[in-house]
């Protein structure tokens, strides 16, 4: 299967790195996104592992669409119910770009349309409960060509579950994990940030240099699909903690002159679990003197956003 993995402009390359070291296949960047082609196995193996990508989606088929008509016809030739049950929850997100039909919601209720229609011809029924499993339809229209995807992933990628609370201005986790990829953390790695908020850097930093995958303790939207394996995910989960290397000498420094930001620092490291490795102190940059060897790495504040 042909897998496809959205990013934040500019982490392709990264993306497709990481892509590589878990020995995906056929890997190939474009702007915004990184394909391959893997298996179900990979599927969970990059949700756990992804570092830098949003989401894994699955494509399922693309054609052209220049109508309403020809986009209702494609989608509805799509095997839906191999994937979606009788009483899955299937909502439809996507984006239209330089293409005759740029109107998203009514992209959007086509494609609804399309599936309620070949789901009720494959279970012989003529309404959904949509209690079940959520199967999330994404699609990207671009150039009056559509592709169709199934978000494995549920919730985005960046939200590794450690940061409930952030403070006003929080850097997203993909895109430190990006920044702390391109400065070269290793795990012998000193990190500091003088401005370290909610300890975004800090903490990706850590979870990084003791190759902590950074969804390990997470769930995602494909491992409640009955046609994947739960053993799959086992042995996925399985694999990163194996990988896990606590011997490393890796630490890191952070300071932040709001107290309040302090505290969140320090609890948001504790929930990751790499505290011990994370020293947090309430301080003034003017004072601020970096560590012999050590790599600075910060979002310093830049007033209204």
């Amino acid at each position: 299967m042909i897998l496809t993995v959205p990013c934040l402009f500019g982490l392709e390359s990264l993306v497709a790195d990481e892509m590589r070291r878990l020995s995906l296949r056929d890997v190939r960047a474009e702007n915004g996104r990184v394909h391959c082609t893997g298996t179900l196995a990979d599927i969970a193996r990059l949700n756990i592992n992804l570092r830098c990508g949003a989401r894994v989606l699955m494509e399922l088929g693309s054609f052209p669409a220049p109508d309403f008509e020809a986009l209702f016809q494609g989608v509805a030739a799509l095997p839906w119910e191999d994937y979606i049950p009788r009483d899955g929850e299937f909502p439809v997100k996507g984006y239209s770009l330089n293409s005759e039909l740029h109107s998203v919601p009514a992209c959007q209720s086509i494609i609804k349309k399309a599936a309620v229609d070949r789901l009720s011809g494959a279970y012989h029924i003529n309404s959904f409960a949509e209690t079940g499993a959520v199967c999330r339809i994404q699609f990207s229209l671009q150039n009056n060509h559509v592709c169709m995807y199934l978000d494995t992933s549920g919730t985005s990628l960046h939200k590794r579950g450690y940061r409930q609370n952030a403070n006003l201005a929080p850097i997203k986790e993909t895109l430190a994990a990006g920044i702390l990829d391109l400065a070269r953390i290793r795990g012998n790695s000193v990190l500091c940030d003088p401005f370290c908020g909610s300890g975004t850097f800090l903490i990706e930093g850590a979870i990084k240099a003791l190759h902590i995958a950074p969804g390990i303790n997470r769930q995602f939207a494909a491992s409640k699909w009955g046609w994947v394996p739960q053993e799959i995910w086992r042995e996925e989960r399985g694999r990163a903690i194996d990988s896990v290397r606590r011997d490393a000498d890796f630490e890191a420094y952070g300071w932040d002159i709001d107290p309040d930001c302090v505290e969140l620092a320090r609890e948001n490291a504790k929930k990751a679990g790499v505290a011990s490795r994370i020293h947090i102190e309430q301080g003034d940059v003017r004072k601020f003197i970096q560590p012999e060897h050590a790599t600075v790495v910060c979002n310093p504040p830049y007033g209204e956003r």
